[in-house]
Formats: C-alpha cells, structure tokens, sequence
C-alpha cells in the first residue's frame, strides 16, 4: 500500500501517531523540554500488537496482496487482481491486504466474491484512508511498523502488484527476511511482467553484477502475469509447510517461519 498514493489535494489533518513518535529532539521547539510522552507511548504500541494478535489469531493460510491505491477499477491490474484474489479464496487461501483502495480493493473484492475470507489492515495516514466495501474483518493501525508485523506473521506469501513506495518498502522488506533466513518457504510473486521488467533487470544487471547480492538471490521471487501462476506458487509452498508438519518440523504454524 503506498501512502504517498492516497494524498489527494486538500487540507492536511493534524500529524499522525507515527510523526510524533519519530520527531527528533531538533524539532521541539523548546529544546530544553524533554520528550516526555514517548515511555508512554510504548503502552500505545504495545496495544496495536495485542489487538492485531488477538484479531487475527485463528488466520490461517493467509496471503497479503499489495499494490498501488490508484488502480481503479477496469484497469488490467484491478481485473487481474480481482480474478488472482478469487481463485486464491477458492483455494483456501485467507486474503490479506492494506484494507484502502485501488489493489487493496480488487483483493478484497476477489475473496468476497468467492465467499472467502477477507481481512483489511488499515493505517492512519496524513489524509483519511478509508476502508473498502469489501473487507470483512478490519484492523486500523496507528503505526507503520506494527502494521507491517502483521502482513508478515499471519501471511505465508505476497503477490506484488505495481506500486509506488510503499508497495517497493513490503517487497523489499520481505525480501530481506526472506535472504537473512528469518523467514522461509515464503514466495513473492510479482505480478505484471512489463511493469516489473526493469526492476528485475537492475537487480541482475548492477546488484548482482557488483556482488552486492547472490545471482540465486533473483530466485527469491516469481515474475508472472497469469493468476493461475501465482496462485500455484502459494499452493506449493503451502504443500510444503504441510510436508513439514507431517515429518514434525515444527508443524503448520506461524512459528515455523521463525518471525516470532
């Protein structure tokens, strides 16, 4: 979800929970008065995490699908996402997304069309984000990073529409966790070859060439523009994490990916 994406032209709300708890001490204006509300605010995430935990507890199978907010409607990418959202529902699969517009909506909108499960992990931005039509169970989110244990504890696997900012910062963070080893069987499916293709070739062309990754690195992740593909990669992972559980690996769990 890309929060730079949802800032239409009008007044700015007042600064959202996540710009107080990152303003620096060069920013007070009195500099002499200490920040006294940040140990409490603690209590405030503390919060966000067992609300998110409890909510989502009983997820299983969950896939989050990310994306730009501005894709509308009738655009190629919607479509698709509706269509890769569906068969996902129809496999099983719990869809997760960002809980906004544009791709959040088109995969809220599959899963309920196929009578599956459809959750929306909101966030409070600068400019009010509401949450879509086709969302079933909802959590609103004060900060970024809370938010964000979420998509990755309860999902096992993205599929990455075009986006913007925020949908490079979920591909690449999950991408990290997936090259550290903090999480595995994890797949991330990109989905729109064209949109991608230049990515991909810069990530094997420069990072790579200059050893700044491994070439298996680039395996990391599928490039598709067809749902049947990307809802495949998620079954075969799913196969696995079952294999796992059947030879007493640490069983079909969150905790096998050992994020928490």
């Amino acid at each position: 979800m890309d929060a730079d994406e949802l800032r239409p032209s009008g007044p700015r709300r007042g600064p959202t929970q996540d710009e107080q708890l990152l303003v620096t001490p060069l920013q007070v204006p009195d500099r002499r008065q200490p920040i006294s509300s940040d140990p409490w605010r603690v209590l405030r995430i503390m919060g966000e995490f067992v609300e998110g935990f409890d909510t989502l507890s009983a997820v299983r199978n969950g896939v989050t699908i990310f994306g730009s907010a501005r894709t509308k409607p009738g655009d190629p990418m919607y479509e698709s996402c509706v269509q890769t959202a569906h068969r996902l529902a129809t496999e099983g699969f719990t869809v997760i997304t960002g809980g906004g517009p544009g791709i959040m909506e088109a995969g809220n909108k599959g899963a309920r069309e196929a009578d599956g499960e459809s959750i929306g992990l909101n966030i409070e931005l600068p400019f009010e984000q509401g949450t879509n039509a086709f969302v079933d169970t909802a959590i609103h989110f004060r900060y970024f990073f809370v938010r964000k244990t979420m998509f990755v504890k309860y999902s096992m696997g993205f599929v990455v529409f075009p986006g913007g900012f925020g949908t490079m910062d979920e591909l690449f963070e999950a991408l990290t966790l997936i090259q550290t080893g903090k999480i595995t069987h994890f797949p991330v499916v990109l989905f729109g070859s064209a949109y991608w293709q230049g990515l991909v070739a810069w990530l094997r062309d420069t990072m790579a060439a200059q050893h700044k990754i491994e070439p298996s690195d680039l395996d990391l992740f599928t490039v598709t523009d067809d749902p049947a593909v990307a809802v495949g990669a998620l079954k075969a992972a799913r196969q696995g994490l079952l294999a796992m559980a059947e030879e007493g690996q640490g069983g079909f769990s969150h905790g096998h990916r050992g994020v928490f």
